[in-house]
């Protein structure tokens, strides 16, 4: 009896790998699914009418990689192919990216051509960047923020521009507290084993890549032909928890939605029991996705060391305001959208253009994204939504000059929503696996609080977990 904690993607996923094991080793493993809430798919949620779709967490999905083209091979499973609509090379959503700096909108360069054009609010053409490399020296170190690595390999303004608004984006935290091993671990190896990142890239030319191998579906092969940029689902992201969900409750596993456990004791290992009130469920393993501080207060009786390093993992919260502009009158630029770099001192880490990426938009939508690892030093411990409305409005208006009245709108706030994989983080995570091992506990941690923030790092997680039991 297998127990699964959480139903957002990191658990439906590790549902999913379970289920394909059973066939493929024609295993009869008996799965319940434990959801503290009544919905499963966590953080992906769409809200969709016939002229618009509201995503409030992510929204487009990138294809690349061995955890890309996996994720590709899942959703053909599940009969979502169809359901993909792809951004391609020579679309706006792919080639136009912004950032915006002194109160301006600057495009980011994108091309081979652009890199040796002098472009706002770059102060030279960002083949210098290049040369900076290789004249400084390297530096010796363990890890190391990511702002601090490209500063030095790089130069600050490639650092302030370019790398600050993209953590902002991808995990909504500070490149100066994120680790270099989050985004550039290849390129901090370079630094460290070569004496620089065009050395070793130089170097890695003359070496065969070591990649993990995937058998391909035809959805990924189609992709990797087409090279598609990212890509958005009809509908809405949400219908693949939707889809995921279903197809967990047609192969006969247990959901229990509402169902919030109060503690984990593990009686040795090969047992657990889940305490939920007066009620005591039992299994064989435990599989979490839960966010590691909420794993902590589980484990924390029997297990306060284990509980102190999953608490060392911190979180942010980020407000979400999206908002649909009825009228037919372009509004924006054909574009993905922009982030605003930390030292603009913003209320705002950026706005996706939400009709420019996603299928099925009439008019203008937006989705607005504000506070993240500044977001009590911005608002306060009291901010409301609909100030976070106004806000958002407000900067609106400033920066892409719309005054069109809004239409529809939406405002979340995301509490404790994505992890921040701050310097020492790869470490926690060993010393946290290493003392499950230690202890025996028959446990697997699964989702974004340790191997990846993204949908294709949640996923791959889960499969990677659910295969290393089975070896064991």
């Amino acid at each position: 009896m297998a127990a699964i904690l959480g139903g957002g993607l990191g658990g439906l996923s590790t549902g999913y790998y379970l289920l394909k094991n059973n066939i493929t080793n024609n295993n009869n493993l008996k799965i319940f699914l434990l959801e503290a809430t009544d919905y499963c798919g966590g953080w992906i949620k769409s809200i969709r009418t016939k002229d618009y779709i509201f995503e409030q967490g992510p929204r487009t999905i990138r294809p690349r990689g061995a955890t890309g083209l996996n994720t590709l091979n899942m959703l053909q499973d599940l009969g979502l192919s169809e359901h993909i609509s792809a951004i391609k090379p020579d679309h706006p959503a792919a080639k136009n990216r912004m950032i915006y700096v002194n109160n301006s909108l600057h495009l980011l360069p994108s091309s081979i051509k652009s890199v040796f054009q002098k472009t706002e609010p770059f102060s030279k053409p960002l083949i210098y960047a290049a040369l900076n490399d290789l004249k400084n020296p390297h530096k010796e170190l363990k890890d190391d923020s990511i702002y601090n690595f490209v500063e030095r390999r790089f130069g600050k303004e490639i650092a302030d521009y370019a790398v600050s608004p993209m953590i902002c984006g991808i995990c909504a935290g500070d490149a100066k507290e994120i680790s270099v091993k989050f985004l550039m671990k290849t390129l901090f190896e370079y630094e460290q084993n070569d004496g620089g990142v065009i050395k070793g890239l130089m170097k890695g030319m003359f070496k065969s890549k070591n990649e993990t191998e995937i058998q391909l579906g035809d959805l990924a092969k189609r992709a990797q032909e087409e090279k598609w940029n990212v890509y958005s689902l009809k509908g809405g992201l949400q219908t693949i928890p939707n889809k995921m969900r279903q197809y967990l409750q047609d192969n006969d596993v247990n959901l229990h939605l509402n169902s919030q456990i109060d503690e984990l004791e593990f009686v040795d290992s090969s047992l657990v029991k889940l305490k939920k009130g007066n009620e005591t469920l039992t299994a064989n393993h435990v599989y979490s996705s839960i966010p590691s501080h909420v794993l902590a207060k589980l484990v924390m009786k029997q297990h306060p060391d284990l509980a102190k390093i999953l608490n060392d993992i911190p979180f942010v919260t980020v407000g979400i305001v999206n908002l649909y502009f009825a009228t037919r009158k372009p509004l924006i630029k054909p574009a993905f959208g922009f982030l605003v770099p930390p030292i603009e001192n913003s209320p705002i880490l950026g706005v996706v253009f939400d009709s420019c990426c996603i299928p099925d938009q009439n008019g203008t939508v937006l989705t607005v994204m504000l506070g993240g690892r500044w977001f009590k030093e911005k608002f306060g411990p009291n901010i409301t939504k609909e100030q976070l409305y106004d806000i958002a409005i407000k900067e609106i208006k400033s920066i892409l000059k719309i005054d069109e009245q809004v239409s529809a709108h939406n405002v979340s706030i995301l509490d404790k929503c994505i992890p921040q994989y701050v310097i020492g983080h790869y470490e926690r995570v060993d010393e946290i696996r290493q003392y499950i091992v230690n202890n025996n506990l028959p446990i697997s941690l699964i989702g974004s609080s340790y191997d990846g923030v993204g949908i294709n790092d949640v996923i791959y997680s889960a499969k990677t977990q659910v295969e290393e039991d089975i070896i064991k």
